[in-house]
């Protein structure tokens, strides 16, 4: 099941990931020079944009790591790194103001959000499915097929990929639409403005090509074993 041109896949997204991702890093460091004129910081502009927005039961946290900011639905928090959650700058902003377009959704019933919350389960135990699988390749060949034919095999792993592809996917337009809401309140707000705003626009577009990343590779990984399984079949 690893061939070269899987091995090919594997390499190219790994580097475009790690070049967005250094991208994405290097906007994040230049737009947290820019200070707010209002001053204040992530946590206040996450406050004020669930205030402003008719939500008063979400909490707004500090979490360890860079870059690790995120919206819980299940415990309704928005998760601020110490970068973001502390920071009086545009990144730090932009940052604060995407996860709590999240929170936005969530009390929206977003559809999208709701049926990528949905395939996390299915996610979940399509991970640990391939991992049984991929442990047993390691170890030998021949425990594979004790346990599982090859053809079999190749349709338990493409319906693994099929439920990560359709996860990446359904991530984006959420992604999007955060984004999206993030920006029209900083405008409308006035929490940036001019410059500040294009910077602000400019890290979160960084941001959204990390997940579009993952779609292409989730993808390309999901049509190269359902070509390899048709090309068995001839």
């Amino acid at each position: 099941m690893f061939s070269s041109p899987l091995l090919i896949i594997f390499i190219v997204f790994a580097l475009a990931s790690w070049l967005v991702s250094s991208q994405l890093k290097r906007r994040f460091k230049q737009y947290s020079k820019t200070a707010l004129p209002s001053g204040l910081s992530g946590r206040e502009v996450a406050e004020k944009m669930l205030r402003d927005n008719g939500i008063t039961n979400v909490a707004v946290n500090s979490v360890g790591g860079q870059l690790s900011d995120h919206y819980n639905p299940a415990n309704r928090t928005v998760n601020l790194s110490p970068e973001v959650y502390g920071g009086r700058n545009v990144a730090a902003a932009a940052v604060a103001a995407h996860e709590c377009g999240h929170a936005i959704q969530h009390a929206r019933a977003y559809t999208p959000l709701k049926l990528r919350s949905a395939l996390v389960p299915l996610q979940n135990v399509s991970a640990r499915i391939l991992n049984a699988i991929f442990i047993a390749m390691f170890f030998g060949a021949f425990l594979l097929p004790q346990v599982i034919s090859f053809d079999a095999a190749l349709l338990v792993i493409i319906a693994c990929y099929g439920i990560f592809t359709a996860f990446a996917f359904i991530t984006l337009p959420v992604e999007i639409d955060a984004t999206q809401r993030a920006l029209a309140w900083l405008n409308t707000s006035g929490i940036t403005g001019g410059r500040s705003h294009q910077e602000a626009k400019d890290a979160l577009r960084w941001a959204a090509y990390t997940y579009v990343v993952a779609a292409l590779s989730a993808l390309a990984t999901l049509l190269y074993y359902v070509m390899l399984f048709l090309g068995r079949r001839d």
